[in-house]
């Protein structure tokens, strides 16, 4: 599939207006009910449908500019594992345009096909899953248990007693709709609605199943694999399309939302893709340096503590923080160091603090503390002999 921009004809400049006006005349130029039913035409329908959905919300047009597909599918565009499919494409089309200009006419899109697989359609389901930090530095499969409708055993789903079958509604005939013309000095209008007695599906049950009272479906527990890509936030969300519940009678799946909640980590604070941790040492460690066993997401590391060392320093360690969302290349663990003073002291101790307090010098005006200068920093000293 192209890029999003070159499927609708627009620059990267674009704004909302210009999206949904090409949108609107791909969608047209490609809608199948103009194709004959074409499968290449569905596919392109299906396909600018896509890039339309994803450019006019704010939001995942940012994640798209900077991650491209991976970064709207997997996380808050809802790509999920079944991707965009063609009921998806028509529900976006008929919501910004099927008011206007008779397009249900033209394409007869909520007729039969239209209306009922839309009114059938099983809810979203939302869940939550929690994650550990560990689980976003390197993405992680998760299996998760979910109470998901179910099609009806008994009854194959269709929601009639075992040995009967739902029969045609008497009041549309099967259409699943209702039309009712308008006169008026300026012509004749056809409203469409759906039908009052069977609800837009075309049919009846006159014998509803003992076990789903006319359903179509039941309660079951469901395990899913759930594919968390790495560099995630609590802000993420995924969507598995066609894992959620089923639709009653027959209807068609819908989708399983999944809401990520990163776990907090009593260790580490996050800072986009860098971890930072609080190490305390003692005064004689930063004054004389020490070789210290550091926690980090991946195990331990043994951080070297230069002699003179003051508070509130950092020191890096490269790559053992978090990518960025659906990144490879990880930020740093920053240890920022908290010199700690002793307040209860042994006769001891004491003691040889004051003698050390005889021979040490006073403290200097202002502490210098140690920092890692960039390139253009060294540069703007060398221009100023700062």
């Amino acid at each position: 599939m192209s890029d999003y921009y070159q499927l609708l004809g627009v620059s990267r400049e674009a704004g909302s207006e210009e999206i949904k006006k090409a949108y609107r005349k791909l969608a047209l130029e490609y809608h199948p009910d103009r194709n004959q039913g074409s499968k290449e035409a569905e596919e392109r329908f299906k396909e600018v449908t896509e890039a339309y959905e994803v450019l006019r919300d704010s939001e995942k047009r940012a994640m798209y500019d900077r991650y491209g597909k991976q970064g709207v599918r997997g996380a808050s565009a809802g790509g999920g594992a079944a991707g965009f499919d063609f009921s998806d494409a028509i529900d976006v089309f008929m919501r910004d345009f099927g008011g206007f200009s008779g397009f249900e006419e033209m394409f007869g899109m909520r007729g039969a096909r239209g209306q009922r697989a839309s009114s059938r359609k099983g809810q979203t389901v939302r869940i939550r899953l929690p994650l550990t930090l560990g689980d976003v530095a390197t993405g992680v499969t998760k299996t998760v248990k979910v109470a998901l409708l179910d099609e009806c055993e008994m009854c194959d789903g269709s929601g009639a007693k075992t040995g009967t079958q739902p029969q045609p509604c008497t009041t549309c005939g099967g259409s699943g709709e209702e039309r009712h013309v308008q006169r008026s000095v300026f012509g004749q209008f056809v409203s469409v609605q759906p039908c009052r007695t069977c609800g837009g599906e075309g049919r009846v049950i006159a014998e509803p199943c003992t076990t789903c009272s006319a359903e179509g479906r039941v309660r079951n527990d469901t395990s899913i694999e759930v594919e968390v890509p790495a560099g995630v936030t609590s802000e993420n969300f995924l969507t598995l399309r066609g894992r959620g519940s089923i639709g009653p009678r027959g209807g068609v799946r819908g989708d399983l939302v999944v809401l990520l909640e990163v776990q907090d980590d009593p260790r580490f604070v996050r800072d986009g893709p860098h971890l930072v941790h609080e190490l305390p040492i003692t005064f004689t460690q930063a004054a004389l340096g020490a070789e210290i066993d550091v926690p980090t997401i991946d195990g331990t590391a043994r951080v070297t503590i230069p002699a003179g060392i003051q508070s509130d320093e950092r020191l890096n360690l490269k790559g053992l923080g978090l990518p960025e969302l659906n990144g490879t290349v990880r930020g740093d663990q920053v240890i920022r160091i908290r010199v700690w003073t002793p307040h209860d002291l042994s006769e001891e101790q004491e003691g040889l603090l004051r003698r050390l307090s005889e021979i040490e010098s006073p403290a200097p005006e202002s502490v210098r503390r140690r920092t890692h200068k960039g390139f253009w920093s060294r540069v703007k000293e060398a221009f100023t002999g700062g």
